[in-house]
């Protein structure tokens, strides 16, 4: 019997889901509802992987406070869910989109066409990774529904070599002991509601393990005050009027005077509000950021 088969023949997204095998004749409003059934159990079987998420997020606010970068590989629905989380973070946090990456076997163009082929190459993932130039300051976090996709597998053990902090996210039983990451989250979540369909409770536990991660890593930099986004680029007119919006919920000023100061402060929304809380000028404001590590809080606390 193939090797590979058997690998994905333990897997429990491998199996028949008994609570679904009528999906396919009852009525639309009832196959929804076994559908909803089977997402309800995700957020407490991601819960019960707090600790370790809390350490992969760990290794991110360090990385990120060294210069590092987080970098995530993957492939088909996994991977896209690292390309999704990474092209998010620029215009939330204000961050620049080399902190964190996203990379698909098969590059970007698997992001829209199947390139599923791709998966099977750990030398392929070595490449991608070198071409990144990753360094030890760096966290590389592995995306694999199955826990065994030889891209994946194969990034972890090049970025393990370079002195990388390594993390793998599975929804799966990890059978290969010899996999190179320093922190596993794989919360099992049992058969999906259509056989193997890893686009479903998998990709739902991938998403929401990936936006614990980086946004707490980024609250921890100071991109929000309160749970306020302080940071956000005004790339668009929804985000310009979110900008004042954000000004005017914080310092309690109203709609003229949020746009006034966000004119002088250069369209900087965090420093639009230093110079308003603290009653400073745009230098000053922004002069007591960059003593304060970025967080409004601390340095209003310092003023």
């Amino acid at each position: 019997m193939n090797k590979i088969f058997e690998e994905i023949s333990k897997l429990s997204t491998e199996q028949i889901n008994q609570n679904t095998t009528e999906i396919d004749v009852l009525p639309v409003e009832d196959c929804l509802k076994l559908i909803n059934e089977e997402d309800k159990v995700v957020a407490f079987k991601v819960e019960t992987f707090i600790p370790k998420i809390k350490i992969a997020t760990n290794f991110v606010i360090n990385a990120f406070k060294n210069g590092g970068r987080l970098i995530y590989i993957g492939a088909g629905t996994s991977g896209r869910l690292g390309v999704l989380d990474a092209v998010e973070c620029p215009p939330t946090f204000g961050a620049n989109p080399e902190m964190v990456k996203g990379i698909m076997a098969g590059g970007n163009q698997a992001m829209f066409l199947a390139q599923e082929g791709a998966e099977d190459s750990k030398q392929l993932a070595r490449e991608d990774l070198i071409n990144e130039k990753i360094n030890k300051n760096d966290v590389v976090c592995g995306l694999a529904a199955s826990g065994r996709t030889p891209y994946v597998i194969g990034g972890l053990d090049y970025a393990k070599s370079t002195g990388c902090k390594t993390i793998l996210i599975s929804t799966s039983e990890i059978f290969d002991k010899n996999i190179q990451a320093d922190v596993l989250i794989n919360p099992i979540l049992g058969p999906e509601a259509i056989m193997g369909s890893t686009r479903m409770k998998s990709g739902t536990a991938q998403k929401m393990i990936l936006n614990m991660i980086t946004t707490v890593a980024f609250v921890k930099l100071g991109k929000t005050y309160n749970n306020i986004m302080v940071d956000l680029q005004m790339t668009n007119q929804k985000l310009k009027e979110r900008a004042k919006k954000t000004i005017i919920t914080v310092c309690e000023v109203d709609y003229h005077t949020a746009e006034q100061f966000l004119k002088k402060a250069d369209n900087h929304v965090k420093t639009a509000i230093m110079m308003l809380l603290a009653n400073v000028s745009k230098e000053k404001a922004k002069s007591m950021l960059e003593l304060s590590d970025n967080k409004i809080k601390t340095a209003l606390r310092s003023n």
